[in-house]
C-alpha cells in the first residue's frame, strides 16, 4: 500500500491553496488597519502551559491533545489552541514592558485528537487576536467590530452576534451555589461528563451539546443573574459601544464557551443554513490567564476562528474568491539554442518583476501553446531558430488572438510597459 496521509489531516495543493492565500491576504489587510501586529509562537509547548492556561477540566485537555515525553523526558504537547501560547510568550518576552494594550493576531495550524468527521480536522489552521494589558470596555467591543469588519469584508452573510457576560470569580462563586443547588435533583439524570462537571465546574454544563441535559437546564440560573456590580457595569458599557458602532446583537445568556479561562465578556458569530454547528467565531476576555500560568496580573481578550470552516462557509453561501494572481509570460522556444536563449530572457524578466515560465519538458510549439493556456497566459513569447538569428521575439497576445515581433533587447522594456497598462 502507498502511504498516505494521517487521518484528520488534509493536503492543500495548488487549485485550492489560492482560496486559503485570499483569506489569509484578507486577515493581513485588516489586522494591520486595526493596528494587531502578527506574532508566531512554536507548535509545541510545554504540557503545563495548557492544563494551567486552558483548565484541566476542559475536553481539550481531558480528551484532545496530543501530548508525548521527549527525548530529554520532558511531558510536550502539540498546541491545540492560540491563546495560551500567546500570554505564554507575552510574558517571557516582557511584552508587559511595553506601551499598553500590546495587540496581536496570529495565523497557523493547531492540533486536536477529535473524532474524525465532515468540517473536523485534527490539524486545523485558526486565525485569532489577542488585546493583552486593556481592561476598558471599549477593547471588548472594538475587538468584536474587527470581526463583524472582517466577516462582511469576505462577503459572509446571516451573521448572528451573541454576547454574554460569564462574571468573575467573585460572582462565580455566588453562581456556582446556585446551579448545583438547582442541578442537584437532577444529577444523576446528566450525562457522564456533566456529572464529573458538576463538582470540578457546573457552569460548564450549561454549554454541554447533549439534548438530554440542554432540555435539565432549560430554566437553571444563567451568570447574568449573579453579576457583581463591576462585572455588570463592564457588560452594559460593552453593549453601549456595539450600539454605537452600529453592530447588532443579541443576549445569549446560556453561552459560557469551552475553556475555564474567560471572565466577563465572552461572545460568539454564528451563521445561519449551516446546520447545528453554527458558530463560526468565538472569544471572550481572559483577566486572570496571564497571572495564572506566571506573568503579571493582566487583563486580556481575544478571538479564534478556523479557516477550514471559514472557507467551508464562503463555498456553502456561494461567495467568489478572487485572489490576486498575476498571470505569467510564458516563453516558447523551439531547439536547443533558442532554449538556451529563452532560458536567459526567463532570467532578465523575473529580476524585472515580471513572472514568466517556460516549458521543462522539451515538447513541441502545439504542447508550449497549451501549457500556455493551462499557465492562463496573457503573452507567449515564441523563439525558434529564424527569430534567433534575427535578433526577433513573435509575441504572441493570447487574450486578443493577435501577434507581432518585437526585437529581443526591447521585449522586456514591451513587457513592462504593457502588463502596467492593463494594471
Amino acid at each position: 500500500m502507498s502511504i498516505q496521509r494521517p487521518k484528520g489531516t488534509q493536503d492543500i495543493i495548488p487549485g485550492t491553496i489560492e482560496k486559503w492565500q485570499f483569506l489569509e491576504e484578507q486577515i493581513r489587510k485588516i489586522c494591520s488597519e486595526y493596528g494587531y501586529k502578527e506574532i508566531r509562537t512554536p507548535v509545541f509547548e510545554a504540557t503545563e502551559l495548557f492544563q494551567r492556561g486552558v483548565g484541566e477540566t476542559t475536553d481539550i485537555v481531558n480528551k484532545e491533545m496530543y501530548t508525548f515525553m521527549d527525548k530529554g523526558q520532558r511531558s510536550i504537547t502539540l498546541r491545540p489552541e492560540g491563546t495560551a501560547s500567546v500570554c505564554r510568550a507575552y510574558t517571557e518576552n516582557k511584552l508587559y514592558a511595553l506601551q499598553q494594550p500590546v495587540k496581536m493576531y496570529y495565523l497557523g495550524p493547531m492540533f486536536r485528537y477529535e473524532k474524525s468527521q465532515a468540517g473536523r480536522f485534527r490539524q486545523f489552521h485558526q486565525f485569532g487576536a489577542e488585546v493583552l494589558g486593556g481592561e476598558d470596555p471599549l477593547v471588548d467591543a472594538e475587538i468584536i467590530c474587527l470581526i463583524w469588519d472582517f466577516f462582511g469584508r469576505i462577503g459572509l452573510k446571516g451573521l448572528v452576534v451573541e454576547i454574554n457576560s460569564v462574571g468573575c470569580p467573585t460572582c462565580r462563586a455566588e453562581h456556582r451555589i446556585r446551579l448545583q443547588e438547582f442541578l442537584q435533583e437532577c444529577k444523576d439524570d446528566l450525562c457522564p461528563d456533566c456529572q464529573n462537571r458538576f463538582t470540578k465546574n457546573p457552569m460548564r454544563i450549561l454549554d454541554c451539546k447533549n439534548s438530554s441535559c440542554q432540555k435539565l437546564t432549560e430554566n437553571a440560573p444563567t451568570t447574568l443573574d449573579t453579576l457583581c456590580v463591576d462585572c455588570a457595569e463592564h457588560f452594559a458599557k460593552t453593549q453601549e459601544y456595539l450600539k454605537i458602532a452600529g453592530i447588532a446583537y443579541r443576549i445569549n445568556p446560556r453561552m459560557v464557551r469551552g475553556l475555564d479561562y474567560y471572565q466577563k465578556t465572552a461572545f460568539e458569530v454564528t451563521a445561519e443554513g449551516i446546520g447545528a454547528q453554527n458558530a463560526i467565531c468565538g472569544g471572550g476576555r481572559y483577566d486572570g490567564l496571564v497571572q495564572e500560568i506566571g506573568g503579571p496580573a493582566t487583563p486580556g481578550i481575544g478571538f479564534a476562528m478556523g479557516l477550514e470552516r471559514i472557507l467551508s462557509v464562503m463555498e456553502k453561501q456561494s461567495v467568489e474568491m478572487l485572489p490576486e494572481v498575476e498571470a505569467p509570460v510564458v516563453i516558447a522556444a523551439l531547439g536547443e539554442a533558442a532554449r538556451q536563449e529563452g532560458f536567459r530572457l526567463l532570467g532578465d524578466l523575473r529580476q524585472a518583476g515580471l513572472p514568466a515560465v517556460m516549458d521543462l519538458l522539451g515538447k513541441g510549439l502545439k504542447g508550449q501553446l497549451k501549457y500556455a493556456d493551462r499557465e492562463q497566459a496573457r503573452y507567449v513569447l515564441i523563439l525558434g531558430d529564424d527569430e534567433l538569428s534575427r535578433k526577433m521575439v513573435i509575441v504572441r497576445d493570447m487574450r486578443l488572438g493577435e501577434q507581432q515581433e518585437i526585437p529581443l533587447d526591447q521585449i522586456k522594456a514591451f513587457l513592462l510597459n504593457h502588463t502596467k497598462c492593463e494594471m
